[in-house]
């Protein structure tokens, strides 16, 4: 189980922000979870750490969102449905699962989510996968 702060990309930090749900990590163009153990992922909390991207990341670049599930806890799937009304855009989305449990979501998510949920087990190549997108997503904007 790799946490965010132990990575040697954890030098590349922007800004955490600590809540009583979870931790929340950002890099440029990145963002990385780790919630709390039992916690429900639902609107609430999303529309919380949107307003914070969007301070400190800017409302106008491409984003990558990795989920690192170190800990269990649920996700309220058809909160994407809240997500989508209020026309936000997440370009990339990764969920990094070391268990059985932390991939059980998943399956759910991927029926409201839009884009492709691309899954791994190990939170290092998530990072490498998510800023290799949002790369080829900015030469293409400046294409």
């Amino acid at each position: 189980m790799q946490r965010v702060q132990n990575l040697e990309f954890f030098k590349h930090i922007r800004e955490i922000r600590e809540y009583e749900f979870g931790i929340f990590y950002f890099f440029d163009g990145l963002v990385i979870s780790e919630m709390n153990e039992g916690e429900i992922f639902n609107w609430t909390i999303a529309e919380k750490i949107i307003e914070v991207a969007y301070e400190v990341l800017g409302q106008d670049k491409p984003i990558a969102y990795i989920s690192n599930r170190i800990h269990n806890y649920s996700v309220v799937p058809t909160d994407w449905l809240k997500f989508y009304k209020h026309r936000h855009q997440l370009e990339f989305y990764s969920i990094v699962a070391y268990n059985n449990s932390g991939l059980a979501s998943v399956v759910l998510e991927r029926m409201f989510f839009r884009n492709k949920i691309r899954q791994f087990s190990n939170l290092e190549n998530a990072i490498k996968w998510s800023l290799a997108k949002i790369n080829e997503k900015k030469i293409n904007r400046s294409a």
